[in-house]
């Protein structure tokens, strides 16, 4: 896997091959090109971390770095100059045209590795997250890049953590970052040197792996995380099953605790040709598993298509509004419709299981009912129950202040009455937003 690449740009046939074993030697990988337009191919398809270029091209040195500096400014690569010359001027004009070191040669050949080594440590030191130690998401884009280029035998793993944001409002920023911490330390125990595991996004990570390991690596860390979960969580969380986050009016939405969604991919079943199609299939292949309960990953298969699996599913903004008072269930109908969404509404707690299984709305609006009978929490636990509407969105606003008794119940959103239409409006566009992810 290149990792780490070097690109030689020389006309010669000897030292180009010296270079490039005492390169090797330290377990980085190169290529070369004897012409500068094929150098100019390669910097463009591969995106190498350092580039050789010596005066044996057919253009001045100082241009070649010119216009190599420019080229090549999306990736910026270590530019490092070699040339026959020991001038100092030659010397200033190569740095001051763009290079990061100038080479005189010839060159002792410890020399030489330790120079190539130290530049390589400082662009790579530039390019490590400060929390988790592994390469950022650009770096790890550009290593994508070269596997799909390389095409040989790959598979690709997106591995998120759930419900992660929402953790570190609650926990703040130390207990997220040890999060982070831990479960790089465990996804770094399932690999080996032959892989690679950087950063993608906040809370979500890639490894490029072998496809025959690809599916034992995404099992084991979904046992693994879901060993430790609880750890991160203070006794009363972790026994819940949720955290409570605090938003407008007092309301409380239930946020389930963190769990891990992987979605692999490989080059043996569809031809990746370019590192947009590749995430768009790792993409589709976590929203797959994120759709299961708890820790999950799913594999794409010859006969599965991620893409249309997930991809393509309709955007779902459908609300129903169970509410008995007859002025406040008008009102919350005649403001969801004018806002866009696609409503229906009913005063009776008996047929709403009917109107929901017909309906399937995105999202449900529920009264939790008089204090005494409590219909309402009853109708939500029904409805969770049921596997057609189970990751159906419920905000259950009540009379009883309860927090835990509601969102025990399953509830997704605590909204105590009396609220505003403001408010409640807000939290329905994020939670239909949630379930439509």
């Amino acid at each position: 896997m290149l990792s780490k690449l070097v690109l030689i740009l020389d006309k010669r046939k000897e030292l180009p091959a010296k270079y490039k074993k005492l390169i090797e030697s330290c377990g980085v990988s190169v290529l070369t090109a004897s012409v500068f337009e094929k150098g100019l191919e390669i910097l463009n398809e591969y995106e190498p971390d350092l580039v050789l270029i010596s005066d044996s091209l057919d253009l001045p040195l100082a241009d070649a770095v010119k216009k190599l500096r420019l080229l090549s400014y999306p990736s910026r690569p270590c530019l490092i100059a070699l040339s026959k010359s020991a001038e100092m001027q030659d010397k200033l004009n190569t740095l001051d045209a763009g290079a990061d070191d100038f080479l005189s040669e010839p060159i002792e050949s410890e020399e030489f590795k330790a120079r190539i080594n130290a530049h390589l440590r400082r662009h790579f030191e530039n390019l490590i997250d400060d929390t988790t130690q592994l390469p950022d998401s650009k770096s790890s884009l550009k290593i994508l890049k070269r596997t799909i280029v390389e095409n040989k035998k790959w598979s690709a793993m997106l591995v998120k953590i759930n419900n992660f944001e929402s953790y570190r409002e609650i926990y703040g920023e130390l207990a997220a970052d040890k999060m982070l911490q831990t479960y790089t330390a465990i996804i770094n125990s399932s690999l080996d040197e032959t892989d690679y595991f950087g950063n993608i996004a906040q809370g979500a990570f890639l490894i490029l792996t072998n496809p025959l390991k690809a599916e034992h690596i995404a099992s084991f860390l979904v046992y693994a995380f879901d060993t430790i979960v609880d750890k991160f969580y203070n006794d009363e969380d972790a026994k819940q099953g949720y955290i409570i986050l605090y938003g407008d009016d007092n309301a409380g939405k239930r946020v389930e605790l963190v769990s891990t969604s992987i979605g692999v991919i490989s080059g043996e079943y569809q031809p990746y040709i370019s590192v947009n199609a590749a995430m768009s299939g790792l993409l589709a292949t976590c929203k797959l598993a994120r759709y299961n309960k708890g820790s999950s990953y799913v594999v794409e298969r010859a006969k599965l298509s991620a893409d249309n699996a997930v991809l393509n599913k309709t955007y779902n903004n459908k609300i129903l509004i169970i509410e008995p008072d007859e002025a406040l269930n008008y009102l919350l109908s005649t403001t969801a419709k004018m806002q866009g969404y696609e409503t229906a509404a009913t005063q009776d707690y008996d047929s709403a299981m009917t109107l929901v299984k017909s309906f399937e709305p995105a999202l449900i609006v529920l009264d939790a009912g008089d204090s005494e009978t409590l219909k309402g929490l009853d109708l939500c636990k029904k409805i969770k129950a049921e596997e057609k509407s189970k990751n159906t969105k419920i905000v259950l606003s009540t009379i009883v202040h309860d927090k835990k008794m509601v969102l025990n119940a399953g509830a997704d959103l605590y909204l105590p009455k009396p609220y505003e239409l403001l408010g409640i409006f807000n939290w329905i566009e994020k939670l239909i937003q949630d379930f439509n992810e």
